[in-house]
C-alpha cells in the first residue's frame, strides 16, 4: 500500500464514521499521513483526528477511537496504535514493502513527481546574485516535477561563468524581457494603434526569490559543491563557502548522499556478478518510511518554495540507508536468499530517490566515487 492509497484508506474510514452518525463533521477531501514523529510507531502516522476533533465537539482521543476501528479491519492494514494526544499510527500488512520498493522501481527518478499536468502557473523573479538564481533554478525544476508550468526571470543577464559552470538557465532576463518597454528609434514608422482589450487580465505577481546572499564567490567548489553550499541551507540562513563540501569524509552531507547512491549501484553491480537480481519482498526498515515520504516532502518543498527541504531529505535517506547496506549480499558460502533479494530492491530504491532527488537539486549522481 503507497502513502497515496492508505491516505485514501484513512479517508474512507472518516466518511463510514460519518455515514454510520459517530461523528458530524464534513469530510475533508484529503488526508495527509507522514512518517511517524518522536513518539510514535508503526509505518505511517496521521494527525486527522486532531483535525476533527472540534468540528465534531469530542476529544481528540475519542475521535481517534473511531476511526481506530473503522481502520483495523481494512486490508493492507495490520495495526493502528493511538499515541500522544490522538495520533492514529498505522501499521501495515507484509506487503506494504514491496508494493512501495517496486512503486518507485517503476517509476524511477521520477518517483514522487505528478503523474499529470497542473493548472498552476508561478512566475518567478530573482535579482541578479549567483546564490539566487541557483535557488529560483531548482525551485523550478521542483515546481515542474510537481506539474506546474514556470516561468523564471533574472532581473539582469547572467554572468558566462554562471551559465558555463553551474549550468543555470532562466527563460528570462532583463534585458530581453524589458525590450519590449524601450523607446522607439527616431527613424522607425510610427505603428498604428492597436484597439486595447476592454478586460485586459492582470499580470500574475512574480514570485521573488531573494534568499541570504552568498558572503563569497562559490565557483571554485565547482557546480556539484558549490549547488549543495547554495542550496542545502535553509533560504533565510547565510551559507558557508568552504572546502569542507569538496571532501569525502562523513562530515560532508552531500559526500555521504553521493556515497550512499554510489553504494547501492556498486551492490548491484556486485549481485549481477553473483547471479541474483532484486526482488521487491517485506523488509522492516526504517529507510522504508522515509521512501514513502519523499512525495510528500517534493510537494511541501514546491509549495513552501524550499529547495533545501528536499536537500535535508536526501541526507536523512542516505544516513538511513548507509548502516543496511552490509547486509545486501551474502557472506562466504552463504547462498542468495529471498532476503537477500528484497534487501537488494530496497537499497535500489533508496538510490532511485537519493539520484532524482539530486537531479532535481540540478546535483551529479555518480555510480562511482
Amino acid at each position: 500500500m503507497t502513502p497515496v492509497e492508505l491516505s485514501r484508506t484513512v479517508l474512507r474510514a472518516v466518511r463510514r464514521a460519518v455515514d454510520e452518525g459517530e461523528l458530524r463533521v464534513a469530510v475533508p477531501e484529503r488526508v495527509v499521513v507522514t512518517a511517524p514523529g518522536p513518539g510514535g510507531c508503526g509505518d505511517y502516522a496521521t494527525n486527522v483526528a486532531l483535525q476533527l476533533a472540534r468540528p465534531a465537539g469530542q476529544p481528540p482521543r475519542d475521535v481517534a477511537g473511531i476511526l481506530q476501528a473503522h481502520l483495523a479491519g481494512a486490508d493492507g492494514v495490520a495495526d493502528v496504535v493511538i499515541t500522544g494526544p490522538g495520533f492514529l499510527n498505522i501499521s501495515l500488512g507484509d506487503t506494504a514493502t514491496a508494493t512501495l520498493v517496486e512503486e518507485i522501481l517503476r517509476r524511477g527518478t521520477r518517483y514522487g513527481h505528478a503523474h499529470a499536468p497542473s493548472a498552476d502557473l508561478v512566475p518567478l523573479v530573482c535579482p541578479r546574485e549567483v546564490r539566487a538564481v541557483v535557488v529560483m533554478d531548482a525551485l523550478a525544476r521542483i515546481l515542474r516535477s510537481q506539474g506546474a508550468a514556470v516561468h523564471t526571470r533574472c532581473e539582469a543577464p547572467l554572468a558566462p561563468e554562471w551559465v558555463d559552470i553551474l549550468g543555470l538557465r532562466v527563460d528570462a532576463q532583463a534585458d530581453q524581457a524589458d525590450q519590449a518597454d524601450q523607446p522607439k528609434q527616431p527613424n522607425q514608422p510610427k505603428q498604428p494603434n492597436k484597439p486595447k482589450p476592454l478586460n485586459p487580465k492582470p499580470p500574475l505577481p512574480h514570485y521573488a526569490v531573494r534568499p541570504a546572499p552568498a558572503p563569497v564567490d562559490p565557483l571554485p567548489l565547482g557546480r556539484d559543491a558549490a549547488r549543495w553550499a547554495l542550496l542545502h541551507p535553509a533560504a533565510h540562513d547565510r551559507p558557508r563557502i568552504t572546502g569542507e563540501h569538496l571532501v569525502q569524509r562523513e562530515s560532508n552531507p552531500l559526500f555521504r548522499v553521493r556515497y550512499a547512491h554510489a553504494r547501492t549501484r556498486a551492490l548491484s553491480r556486485n549481485a549481477a556478478d553473483l547471479g541474483f537480481a532484486a526482488e521487491a519482498g517485506d523488509v522492516r526498515h526504517e529507510v522504508t518510511a522515509l521512501l514513502a515520504d519523499h512525495p510528500r516532502v517534493l510537494a511541501q518543498a514546491a509549495a513552501h518554495r524550499a529547495p533545501d527541504r528536499l536537500a535535508r531529505h536526501l541526507v536523512t535517506v542516505a544516513d538511513a540507508v548507509l548502516p543496511l547496506l552490509p547486509a545486501v549480499l551474502p557472506r562466504g558460502a552463504e547462498k542468495p536468499s529471498a532476503a537477500h533479494r528484497a534487501r537488494l530492491a530496497l537499497a535500489e530504491a533508496a538510490g532511485t530517490v537519493l539520484a532524482g532527488g539530486l537531479s532535481l537539486l540540478g546535483i551529479d549522481a555518480p555510480d562511482h566515487l
